[in-house]
């Protein structure tokens, strides 16, 4: 069972998240909070926070660093209702354990605390249209992972599996400066300005 705790200044939100979620045979929400400061005040046994990005007072992003300091293990899911590409990717880059908008489905929001419980960072599709925008000439398609080599497809897969450098190296027996030079040259041609993003585009892709 999963012990979801819901962090967002609406209560009507709030509310609406707990009777989705909590109908989930695996989700059980036991508790929810105005906002962050709330939330560091009367810390509660949960395996992950269900945190919104924008509350007043400290930012959801200076909130999970804050929880993450007191509480190492939990995990934190992001949630806005407007975002963009810098949000996400600074959410992202905080160390939120995926990052979903309120537009996503029942469903979507279940499958992301599920993904994001079990230690994958999951993007409802919404965020990651925010992060790879289709281009006139790309519209219904995704980005082209025929430009890989078939080396490259590997150290993605392996970077959307959460590996470093160094864990790379040791899994396909080459060395670490090898491994960089693959992954720039992965950025490169997925057009992506992260390790991060590039991990989260591989989870899209190659799931």
């Amino acid at each position: 069972m999963i012990r979801l705790a819901i962090v967002d200044d609406q209560a009507l939100v709030r509310e609406g998240l707990a009777l989705i979620l909590g109908a989930e045979p695996d989700i059980e929400v036991v508790a929810g909070f105005t906002d962050g400061a709330e939330l560091l005040r009367d810390p509660v046994r949960a395996d992950l926070i269900l945190l919104d990005l924008y509350l007043p007072g400290a930012d959801g992003v200076t909130t999970m660093r804050e929880l993450r300091a007191r509480q190492p293990a939990v995990k934190v899911l992001m949630l806005t209702t407007v975002g963009s590409a810098a949000d996400i990717q600074r959410a992202l880059t905080a160390g939120a354990d995926g990052f979903v908008l309120k537009d996503a489905t029942g469903a979507e929001l279940a499958a992301a605390v599920r993904g994001a419980h079990a230690g994958v960072r999951p993007l409802s599709a919404s965020a990651a249209e925010l992060l790879w925008p289709r281009r006139p000439a790309q519209a219904g398609r995704g980005p082209d992972l025929s430009t890989l080599t078939p080396r490259e497809r590997e150290v993605l897969d392996l970077l959307g599996q959460g590996m470093g450098n160094r864990e790379i190296a040791a899994e396909l027996d080459l060395a670490e400066r090898t491994v960089k030079t693959h992954v720039s040259n992965v950025l490169a041609k997925l057009d992506v300005a992260s390790r991060t993003q590039a991990a989260l585009l591989a989870r899209n892709l190659l799931q």
